[in-house]
């Protein structure tokens, strides 16, 4: 799947997955699931996500996202980390823990989850789901 998806569940969008990127996802999800399970599943902007919430900048916009997403992409997966400490970027700061992907302020790219620290990732998860950044829905 590369590309605006029709799922409306975590399992239509990881189904329609050609393997190996299918038990790659699954097995995300799963460990997702085991790390933050007060993280409600969500579907927003057609990814997986986990723990919805709502937010509001100070110049008055609002929106809705996830606290944990991922998307399937062409060449590689992207996994979205917003939730985090307050004054920082919690996916930036595992950059060195995450060696083999591409990180980025919250987003973090990889072409194989055997590419990433299973003990990095869980951490990640729990520390995350500690800290929202904004009211959970």
């Amino acid at each position: 799947m590369h590309g605006k998806t029709t799922a409306t569940t975590h399992e239509q969008y990881l189904d329609a997955l050609p393997e190996p990127r299918q038990a790659d996802l699954r097995a995300l999800h799963e460990l997702i699931r085991e790390t933050a399970p007060d993280l409600e599943p969500t579907m927003r902007f057609g990814m997986p996500g986990y723990g919805p919430y709502r937010y509001r900048y100070a110049s008055g916009r609002e929106g809705e996202s996830a606290v944990i997403s991922f998307a399937s992409n062409k060449n590689y997966v992207s996994l979205y980390v917003t939730g985090g400490p307050p004054g920082g970027y919690l996916a930036e700061s595992y950059r060195t823990r995450l060696a083999k992907a591409s990180v980025g302020k919250s987003c973090i790219r990889f072409k194989r989850l055997t590419d990433l620290d299973r003990d990095a990732l869980i951490s990640l998860f729990k520390e995350a789901a500690a800290y929202p950044p904004g009211e959970l829905i």
